[in-house]
């Protein structure tokens, strides 16, 4: 059976995939190379380099993040739409560990970089689950960056089994999301006092 003909879509699928299996500092062209079955120099027809390729796989992770968090989120507002937005993050980030490393670990090259819109439609999805709260404005860029870092610190731990006490994990999650609902609420409150 002939082999299917690769891309460089293609090809970054199966490194997303390779990633996810073998974790993202384990990539390599030759590994890459074994599993799609052809010889290394033929992956330089499809991406330029390995630093191409975990580039690829970034703007990959970022475009499905984003679409995940905004379907979950789609129709809910509030407290409804933290909880679905953050479990979306959730069960990306432990069904697509390498791919969500690769993300983490990118920067952008240029203003024309494709992974730019695709880091915005993660923030518009981000900034979408908070407007049900009522922020000042000020507080908006702040709030993400709290939501983001809780909810990667306890996804990354989760994906890398670090939660190893007998305790449901579900739960735990479950408090998460109440803790920082309840914390946004207080800080639209707070806001709108000082405001008034």
């Amino acid at each position: 059976m002939p082999k299917a003909r690769l891309t460089p879509a293609s090809v970054t699928e199966a490194a997303a995939a390779l990633v996810d299996e073998v974790g993202f500092d384990n990539l390599s062209m030759g590994l890459l190379a074994e599993r799609l079955g052809i010889k290394t120099p033929s992956l330089y027809k499809h991406v330029s380099s390995q630093a191409d390729l975990a580039h690829r796989i970034a703007i990959l992770a970022m475009t499905e993040a984003g679409a995940a968090i905004r379907d979950a989120i789609q129709g809910r507002s509030g407290s409804a739409a933290l909880a679905a937005g953050a479990q979306a993050m959730r069960t990306y980030v432990r069904e697509h560990p390498g791919r969500y490393a690769a993300a983490n670990a990118t920067r952008a090259t240029g203003p024309d970089d494709p992974f730019i819109p695709a880091s915005e439609r993660v923030l518009a999805s981000w900034a979408a689950m908070l407007s049900g709260y009522g922020l000042d404005p000020a507080q908006e860029i702040h709030a993400m960056r709290t939501l983001r870092s809780v909810v990667h610190g306890f996804a990354t731990l989760e994906a890398a089994s670090g939660f190893q006490i007998d305790a449901s994990v579900d739960e735990s999650f479950t408090w998460l999301v109440d803790f920082m609902d309840q914390g946004l609420r207080a800080c639209a409150t707070i806001g709108s006092a000082v405001t008034r």
